[in-house]
């Protein structure tokens, strides 16, 4: 009988001591490995997240989400993860949703599964960051050509040989559109996912703002200049 695949979370965190606990302690009876990445956060988050039961990475000066995940996903390699998910430090995703998330690799149908808000009927989605998270879509889709409902959402489940292929430049925010646009051009095999995203003020606060849609899209444009 084959052995059951190694499943492990990685966790970008920056500055999240009193909510990172939490989320590994949630996370961990689904998974086989939570890894966080404490991004110079420099305040005890790495500390929680040990005392969580959370194998932790630090870098020592802040580098990014995108840099965070990269860090996080060559280490699971390393672990013999057979799928790696990502997930963010602050609870907006919920654990007990990781059994859909990794059901179509599992079963084969795809090698990377995409989180999305708005397969869900009844979502929530404040105005402001909806409109950031549409105009976002429509660029993805435009840049891509992926077919896709949430292009930005942080919840995502990558078989192996995915998360083995796929090569992150972009260190921080830009990297979500950086994943969609290998995607398509290494022509892996995606689906998208329903989830639930859990809006606090605390999450709000920390999300993403107009100005930094912009950085993102500026980063975007050099690296395709660069690259």
């Amino acid at each position: 009988m084959a052995s059951p695949p190694c499943v492990v979370v990685v966790i970008p965190a920056f500055r999240e001591p009193t909510m990172v606990g939490g989320v590994v302690e949630s996370i961990r009876p689904h998974v086989d490995r939570v890894v966080v990445v404490d991004d110079g956060s420099g305040d005890g988050t790495g500390d929680a997240a040990r005392r969580a039961g959370a194998t932790v990475l630090t870098h020592i000066a802040n580098r990014g989400q995108g840099a965070s995940l990269m860090t996080g996903i060559r280490y699971a390699l390393t672990k013999g993860a057979d799928i790696i998910l990502t997930m963010d430090a602050d609870g907006q995703h919920d654990p007990q949703e990781i059994t859909a998330m990794i059901e179509p690799i599992l079963t084969g149908k795809a090698d990377i599964a995409l989180g999305s808000r708005f397969l869900r009927s009844g979502h929530l989605v404040p105005l402001p960051r909806k409109a950031l998270l549409v105009a976002a879509t429509w660029y993805t889709r435009m840049v891509s050509g992926l077919d896709l409902t949430d292009t930005h959402n942080g919840f995502r489940a990558m078989s192996r040989h995915a998360a083995s292929t796929i090569k992150l430049t972009q260190d921080r925010m830009a990297h979500a559109s950086e994943i969609l646009d290998q995607v398509a051009e290494l022509e892996l095999r995606y689906v998208e996912v329903p989830v639930t995203i859990r809006y606090t003020d605390y999450s709000l606060a920390k999300g993403q703002r107009a100005m930094n849609g912009l950085r993102i899209l500026v980063d975007l444009w050099v690296g395709k200049v660069l690259g």
